[in-house]
């Protein structure tokens, strides 16, 4: 034990969790500051508990479309309140269990309450000033609230208080056209909620690749209402719920109602909290903390991961971060993160899934780059389950280097990750292209947009 209370200070409970965990398996003193539940957004607010909300309303889409395969099916409603208490059950098992085998795990001290740094490597714990050698922040991030006129005077629904509602709402605008927007409008329409969605963009999803936005925006807009286009400006209570008044750039402004609103317009990083200049934590003009290849802060041993670094916000980066955080902090190894080939992926329906450039990324960059594509509709797989819309699009250098692909339909996420692996790896178009895939598998999809590409 050196002169500092702890050998290691990991502030977050979500991927920091992990590098607690393994640094107090290696014997080193160690403390894990997490005031909620343990498993941060991912299991607790983010993406465990709206897949599992998800999963009922594919099954109640699914239900309701039967009659398209001459399955003679009534739908007779969902249970939302059961969805919502087994899924709260189960994930808030796995985190009791989680905090219960750490209050029991030797060289490993929890502490139920926030933090804020006090000076390098110092920190405030119970009233106390506790320092430690090494110090990880992965403090996460939570959604953004603007300043929009009334929206603090009404009883407003994040994406938390979104996915925990006991009750149907009977209807809901969903202020936003982001990846978190589009799930829960996803999930609420196929409850039977009347959902509306107000973007301020041309199209919902509006960093995807701009023919996956579009597809995306118009299957939305026949399923409900759909305004892209327009800014939100104000908040205000009706009396039967809530009036949402929007601009447009040129025009009337618009105005929607709903029984619920739902802000869902992105989130920001928690290092406002932690008072990180006392530290000497440099943050950027958006909050995030600056870190380098090997994940550290401009604080001497003081590294950062997660959402709260910026580098991607997703769980999957995060994971990726935490085991090259556990090689520099735990096991002094000197191991750069790599976060080429990235994907991403959407739980709407149909799925949406991406890695790499976009084709107006490439367009913006003046790279030149060729297209594939396929769509569902043309494969064995897809005639079979009437796949109406969706495809895979690839985008390539001349020279066959992959840049890109894009996915909207079934099963997307999983679809993309042939592409993920390729370009991870140096494969090229040809690679993909040359490999035998099963038929009569939605991989075929794949595979045709590969060798679509004209090279």
């Amino acid at each position: 034990m050196t002169d500092s209370d702890f050998d290691v200070l990991v502030i977050g409970g979500g991927t920091g969790n992990n590098v607690a965990a393994a640094a107090a398996e290696a014997g080193l003193e160690t403390a894990l500051v997490e005031p909620g539940p343990l498993g941060g957004t991912c299991l607790n607010r983010g993406c465990n508990p709206s897949k599992m909300l998800i999963q009922a309303a594919n099954a109640a889409t699914h239900v309701r479309e039967a009659g398209r395969f001459h399955v003679d099916a009534t739908f007779e409603g969902v249970d939302h309140a059961a969805v919502v208490e087994e899924m709260d059950d189960l994930l808030g098992g796995i985190a009791e269990e989680m905090a219960a085998r750490y209050r029991e795990t030797e060289h490993l001290t929890l502490f139920d309450e926030r933090t804020r740094f006090l000076d390098e490597r110092t920190v405030e714990l119970g009233g106390e000033a506790v320092t430690a050698e090494r110090v990880v922040v992965a403090a996460g991030s939570r959604p953004v609230v603007p300043p929009i006129d009334g929206l603090e005077e009404v009883d407003y629904l994040t994406s938390q208080d979104a996915l925990y509602l006991r009750e149907t709402p009977e209807s809901l605008v969903i202020m936003g056209g982001g990846y978190i927007a589009v799930e829960l409008g996803h999930f609420f329409d196929a409850m039977g909620t009347d959902v509306t969605v107000v973007e301020m963009n041309d199209t919902l999803v509006h960093r995807e690749d701009g023919e996956v936005a579009e597809a995306l925006t118009g299957i939305a807009a026949d399923r409900h209402e759909v305004h892209t286009g327009h800014r939100v400006t104000a908040v205000a209570e009706t009396d039967g719920g809530y009036a949402v008044h929007a601009e447009p750039e040129t025009g009337e402004e618009l105005v929607v109602e709903g029984s619920e609103v739902l802000v869902a317009l992105g989130r920001r990083p928690n290092s406002d909290t932690l008072d990180l200049d006392a530290a000497g934590i440099e943050v950027d003009d958006r909050g995030f903390v600056e870190t380098n290849e090997y994940l550290e802060t401009t604080a001497e041993n003081v590294w950062a991961q997660g959402d709260v670094a910026g580098n991607a916000l997703f769980k999957h980066s995060g994971d990726y971060e935490t085991r090259h955080t556990i090689a520099n902090v735990v096991d002094d190894e000197r191991r750069a993160i790599d976060l080429s080939a990235m994907p991403h992926a959407i739980f709407t329906e149909p799925q949406i899934a991406g890695v790499g450039a976009t084709e107006e990324e490439l367009e913006a960059d003046d790279t030149a780059y060729l297209v594939g594509r396929a769509d569902y509709s043309d494969s064995a797989m897809g005639r079979a389950k009437k796949l109406d819309h969706g495809f895979v699009k690839v985008l390539a250098a001349p020279n066959g280097e992959i840049l890109g692909a894009h996915a909207i339909g079934y099963e997307a996420s999983t679809l993309l990750h042939e592409a993920v692996l390729a370009m991870r790896t140096g494969a090229t178009v040809e690679d993909v292209a040359g490999a035998i895939h099963a038929h009569p598998t939605l991989s075929k999809v794949v595979e045709a947009a590969f060798r679509d590409v004209p090279l």
